[in-house]
């Protein structure tokens, strides 16, 4: 799929029209004024057999939205200067818009020929061709007249030669559909076009469609590319969905279809930006006074108004009004409608921390110059995944794929998390002190909840969920336990039970000599547990008593009956013996103890399933 671009009325339509045999101005309006306004559509089959479909876009300044529309989802550009009129105001817009973008592979085509002379024809290539080189377009030319015919064979020659050496684009990739049309088909229902850049489309699959604020998913209910049906659609191609029951109005040009779980949707991104309308390509971002602070995004076939929040040079964080889907690494053009100045925006991070001490702003931007400095390729992906992992501490593998990214280079993997290594020292010093303190506080205490270490290492901050407004899936909690487990072991701390203790910890400290003396009573007399008064004589109040019981000195039943761990199987041996069902008396009486002790030892037999309740009176041993 091709774009064109420059600037109005250099031929741009009629050279589609020639090329495709079809009038890609479809609206009343565009015929009348014989202006482009909408975005058009063409498609043909070339000599060499390759099909290519045409976006024709508009090349009058205020359509500008229509044209970054049009030219955001094209992989290159077939760029229209005029023979008999030459370089033109909108011809640099639309240069300005094809670099913001980062396309950099075309065509030259000078329409026209017939009305120029072939001297100023060749003056205008010169032009031309030093000014696309001069923004990274090194790109051949061709001299044409869509009027008489001249030059098209050679044009659709380079044509062919142009879509051959086109990258080819991945099949497999999760699809990403801006959506530039959407109307309603009788008998069908709802269909939107777009342009597939990657991915392929098959009838019955489940989309996700993100349009306005509102997220849902839809079924393809069939295919049409080049106005024929298809049971599947491949990249790049023109492509028209008919969607299961979904009305229009659901659908506009600034909608998308996504590969449900493949992108990470967030409203804010941290951006690298260029200045591309401003200065000589290649100067340095800020030397023009920088872009404001209220600007319209231009991504897809969308435009939303924005905050700019700078950075440091070169780097802005972007906050949107609504959540879009994104992949690190996406290209975006930024546009002051005021002065008609657009910067390249290359998004870096998505749903990035708040800034919230004075100075992260300048380290942030200091970071992500780190993390993007001249990468590419893989090297580039890692660089940002590692940058992500720095600034969050811990990620999830989920949540990098999501992002277009791999895995970080730097990370330990803690039960399937990416986790920072200079985190963990942090935390690991943290929870140590933590702790420790908590020990100091609470010496008979078996130690820190695990969640009670997760808040003190504020990992509930660093794990918030992002994916809805902002990149954690909603099926994936957040590892707090885990991670405290992997600290704690790291930091030479205890996990038992549920709770971080210090090695050393445990033991009854001051408690000791009275848990003894208790001990020693109950050897004797192992049914007569002591009163309240009797405890608090010793020294033993419910912490004193909940430590003893947790290192398995004494056994606590209700009402603050203490009794010594093997009292329960002493009690069974008493009550064996006894005749077969007994009382709660004839119990009490075989035990030598009180109705006090008496009631809730038998209660915890009844539990254990060693004795069995038969009425109101009756007990018996389950044999």
């Amino acid at each position: 799929m091709l774009a064109t671009a420059g600037h109005v009325d250099h031929g741009k339509s009629t050279l589609v029209q020639a090329l495709t045999g079809r009038d890609p101005d479809r609206l009343a309006a565009e015929k009348e004024r014989g202006l482009t306004i909408e975005l058009g559509f063409a498609w043909t089959r070339l000599p060499g057999g390759a099909d290519v479909a045409f976006v024709d876009v508009p090349g009058h300044q205020r359509f500008v939205g229509n044209t970054l529309a049009g030219l955001g989802p094209a992989p290159a550009v077939v760029f229209v200067v005029a023979a008999d009129q030459g370089w033109q105001a909108q011809s640099e817009e639309h240069l300005a818009a094809v670099r913001a973008l980062g396309i950099t592979d075309g065509l030259l085509v000078l329409t026209r020929a017939d009305l120029a002379e072939a001297r100023r024809a060749e003056e205008v290539r010169a032009e031309a061709t030093r000014r696309l080189a001069a923004a990274g377009l090194d790109v051949p030319g061709e001299l044409v007249s869509a009027r008489t015919g001249a030059g098209m064979e050679q044009l659709r020659a380079a044509l062919d030669a142009l879509v051959a050496r086109l990258p080819a684009p991945d099949p497999h990739a999760p699809v990403r559909l801006w959506c530039d049309r959407s109307f309603t088909v009788q008998g069908a229902g709802t269909v939107v076009t777009g342009t597939l850049g990657a991915g392929t489309l098959s009838v019955g699959d489940t989309l996700t469609l993100v349009s306005g604020d509102r997220v849902r998913e839809v079924v393809v209910r069939g295919l049409h590319s080049g106005d024929v049906g298809r049971e599947a659609v491949g990249p790049v191609s023109r492509v028209a969905v008919n969607l299961r029951r979904t009305d229009t109005e659901e659908v506009g040009r600034e909608s998308v279809l996504t590969t449900p779980g493949a992108f990470a949707s967030a409203r804010a991104v941290d951006v690298g930006l260029t200045p591309v309308s401003a200065g000589e390509p290649g100067a340095r971002p800020g030397t023009d006074g920088g872009p404001p602070e209220h600007l319209v995004l231009h991504v897809g076939t969308a435009d939303h108004p924005v905050r700019l929040r700078p950075l440091g040079p070169g780097y802005a964080r972007l906050s949107l009004p609504l959540a879009l889907p994104w992949h690190v690494g996406d290209r975006a053009v930024l546009r002051d409608p005021g002065t008609r100045r657009l910067w390249s925006a290359r998004v870096l991070d998505v749903d990035p921390l708040p800034l919230r001490r004075r100075g992260a702003a300048r380290t942030r931007a200091e970071s992500l110059a780190a993390a993007d400095a001249g990468r590419a390729g893989d090297a580039a992906t890692t660089a940002l995944a590692d940058l992500r992992l720095r600034s969050r501490s811990a990620e999830h593998p989920t949540v990098l794929r999501r992002l277009g990214l791999g895995d970080p280079s730097t990370g330990q993997r803690v039960e399937g998390w990416w986790v920072d290594p200079g985190a963990v020292e942090v935390w690991s010093d943290r929870a140590g002190r933590a702790v420790r303190a908590h020990h100091e506080e609470q010496p008979l205490s078996a130690g820190m909840p695990l969640a009670g270490v997760a808040h003190a290492l504020d990992l509930p901050g660093h794990l918030r969920p992002v994916s809805a407004g902002g990149s954690l899936p909603d099926d994936l909690a957040p590892p707090e336990a885990d991670l405290v487990r992997h600290v704690a072991a790291h930091a030479g701390l205890t996990v038992a039970g549920g709770r971080v203790c210090v090695p050393e910890a445990g033991g009854l400290g001051p408690a000791e000599a009275g848990v003894a003396e208790l001990e020693a009573r109950l050897r004797a007399t192992p049914f007569a547990a002591p009163e309240r008064d009797d405890l608090a004589r010793l020294g033993l109040g419910p912490v004193e008593l909940a430590a003893a019981a947790r290192l398995g000195r004494l056994v606590r039943l209700p009402d603050d009956v203490v009794l010594l761990p093997d009292a329960p199987a002493r009690a069974m041996r008493e009550l064996a013996a006894l005749d077969q069902p007994f009382t709660l008396s004839a119990a009490r009486q075989a035990l030598g103890t009180t109705r006090r002790v008496a009631v809730p030892l038998l209660e915890h037999l009844d539990q254990r399933g060693w004795t069995r309740r038969l009425d109101g009176r009756l007990r018996q041993v389950v044999r």
